[in-house]
């Protein structure tokens, strides 16, 4: 039995990009050529010695003019932006650098962001605890010149200190979640020429305490290599005095209404807001109300269709702030209406629920590691070629392991289908300060993430790594989050009866977690074949897994035998859930269905789609169908 390509599965097929749904408007997404029109240089210069060659099919079209260049927001969508992602100068700071200091100082050449500087892709390819990047840009003339301008980080690991020419806008610390500075007072006037953007980057990977996911300056084994500095899009976004800062969704099926949270910069009395839902071109609710507080929007019981991985049903919306006649801001948006809870079934087992429907939860793990580009993906089109594999191979659910991606890729589960298991990045919680920042980064990573229907399940630690507090931090999640499921502690842990979910990992497996009448059983982390790929698709001949098999006849048939001792559980002792380790390989860890280059698929796809259907619809009520 071959490997089989990858990507071919998609193409031509992947080429159009799922037309149907909702989509950012191609409008939105028009300043990919912005740094020539700006006149910043972007010459081809040959890239730096690579630490290793290992590349993606998709490497090859990523250049200092392409980079990146979707709308990176696609939950709170403007029409005016403009991409920094490029060529930026970069310059080692190990020595601590004094935030004053300006880009005039010796730079070491050149580093393609939005990619971790250890990436090949960055052009660098080495691990710099310390250093600085910078870049110029000018801000458009065309820009209303009262509006204020918006710095956006998509996220820098793992503390950013910016400074725009000179002068220091501001400070981050937290290496997954977004942040922005209004950097307008200390912009030059617009004919006084180019403005001066620096970044500091300080980021100690494992050697420090703040939540790293599974990063090491020292990458072996199930760690992997440092992911530091800007690893997600930078852009401007020039917005009014009075604008939305963001927005919060909930959907409620059951009663047909979609509350709309507001929160907005400089409210005033005066200040009012029109919504508008669609449904493809039909607008199916309105609502209109003062900027202080929620919108209620009434929908008709018929318009109302629910969001599930079989049918994954987008609303688009669109929010006006206003002033009399004269609209101040608008922006874009979408939603879906989708309910995920817990049940009893006859036998009295605790089973996950989805619009009112137990469904199997049938995932697989995702560590969103790419050979070229680390934590950055080359590009969108691999981002959702790895979502769509994922569901060409029969899984419902992904679970995202040990970090948290860019927005783009939860805008892609939402619109393809795909159930999210989100972990909070571990850390090791050793003093009480970094303990106070993993609250921090987790409370950032559920309120930044929550619009997304694609995310039914937070996991707080898994296997132990840096446990504490966690009971305290389940009533956290439950108080911010009521909507989704919390996993307390996934695998060998301090079990405290908490949470949703009883989750075991066991290698190979299957196993059954210990009974727990309260909780949902599921096996969170299983299987683990290691199937060795040819040499040219190896990141390193220093390969390691947990169970050798020696080829694809004999990882299929070992997962059938999986499969067959999962549904006995599923029916005899109520097992509501299990994810397979895992969906690529990383580095040295050959776990993976596909290489690590995502040249190959190590499964027949077809096989591994009927076992894992099978083992769905065994543990699964049927579902209600949405009209067409």
């Amino acid at each position: 039995m071959k490997p089989t390509r990858f990507c071919s599965i998609f193409f031509p097929a992947v080429l159009f990009l799922f037309l149907a749904g909702p989509t950012v408007p191609q409008e939105f997404i028009r300043h990919e050529d912005r740094l020539k029109e700006l006149g910043e240089s972007v010459s081809e210069e040959a890239p730096s010695p690579r630490i290793n060659p290992l590349k993606t099919p998709w490497a090859s079209d990523v250049t200092p003019v392409n980079v990146h260049p979707e709308y990176p927001r696609p939950t709170m969508v403007r029409e005016e932006w403009m991409n920094l992602n490029g060529l930026w100068n970069w310059r080692d700071a190990t020595r601590p650098a004094a935030v004053s200091t300006g880009v005039s100082m010796m730079n070491h050449g050149t580093i393609l962001v939005p990619f971790p500087i250890e990436s090949t892709l960055s052009r660098v390819g080495r691990n710099v605890e310390r250093f600085a990047c910078s870049r110029s840009f000018r801000i458009p003339e065309h820009w209303p010149k009262e509006h204020r301008i918006l710095l956006h980080f998509g996220a820098v690991d793992w503390e950013a200190v910016v400074m725009i020419n000179g002068r220091m806008v501001g400070r981050h610390q937290g290496g997954y979640d977004p942040f922005s500075f209004d950097i307008t007072d200390h912009l030059r006037p617009r004919d006084a020429g180019l403005n001066e953007l620096v970044v500091h980057v300080y980021d100690p990977t494992d050697r420090g305490d703040q939540p790293c996911g599974k990063q090491s300056v020292t990458s072996s084994g199930s760690r992997y290599t440092a992911c530091s500095g800007i690893w997600q899009t930078v852009w401007l976004e020039p917005v009014p005095a009075e604008h939305f800062r963001s927005v919060q969704y909930i959907a409620d099926a059951d009663a047909a209404t979609l509350t709309v949270l507001p929160f907005i910069e400089k409210p005033r009395k005066t200040l009012f807001i029109y919504a508008e839902a669609f449904d493809g071109d039909k607008t199916v609710a309105k609502a209109y109300g003062g900027s202080d507080g929620p919108l209620l929007m009434r929908f008709p019981s018929e318009a109302v269709k629910t969001w599930s991985p079989d049918r994954p049903h987008l609303y688009q919306v669109r929010l006006r702030l206003v002033e009399g006649e004269t609209t101040l801001d608008q922006v874009g948006s979408y939603f879906a209406f989708r309910k995920v809870d817990m049940v009893r079934d006859d036998q009295g087992h605790a089973r996950i629920r989805l619009n009112g429907k137990i469904l199997f939860q049938m995932g697989v793990i995702d560590q969103g590691y790419w050979p070229d580009g680390l934590y950055t993906a080359p590009g969108d089109l691999a981002v959702q070629t790895d979502i769509k594999v994922a569901k060409s191979l029969g899984f419902n659910v992904i679970r995202k392991h040990q970090k948290v991606e860019p927005e783009r890729w939860y805008y892609w589960c939402d619109r393809i289908g795909m159930l999210v298991w989100q972990d909070m990045p571990g850390a090791s919680n050793r003093t009480p300060e970094a303990k106070k920042q993993f609250q921090n980064e987790l409370q950032r990573l559920v309120l930044l993430r929550a619009n997304h229907p694609s995310i039914i399940v937070w996991t707080l630690f898994n296997e132990g790594r840096g446990q504490h507090r966690t009971m305290n931090y389940v009533e956290m999640l439950r108080e911010i989050d009521p909507t989704r499921l919390v996993n307390a502690a996934g695998g060998w842990r301090n079990d405290f009866g908490v949470g949703d979910l009883n989750d075991h990992h066991k290698f190979p497996g299957p196993e059954m977690p210990e009974a727990d009448p309260s909780r949902a059983a599921v096996l969170g982390s299983f299987g683990a074949f290691t199937l060795v790929p040819p040499e040219k698709h190896l990141w390193t001949p220093d390969t390691w897994g947990f169970q050798h098999v020696s080829d694809s006849k004999t990882l299929l048939r070992r997962y059938a035998a999986q499969h067959e001792r999962l549904r006995d559980m599923i029916l005899d002792e109520g097992l509501a859930g299990a994810v397979f380790h895992q969906l690529s390989d990383i580095e040295g860890e050959c776990n993976g269905v596909a290489s690590y280059d995502r040249e190959l698929l190590k499964v027949p796809p077809d096989d591994f789609y009927r076992i894992n259907r099978e083992t769905i619809n065994t543990g699964s009520e049927p579902p209600e169908r949405n009209d067409p």
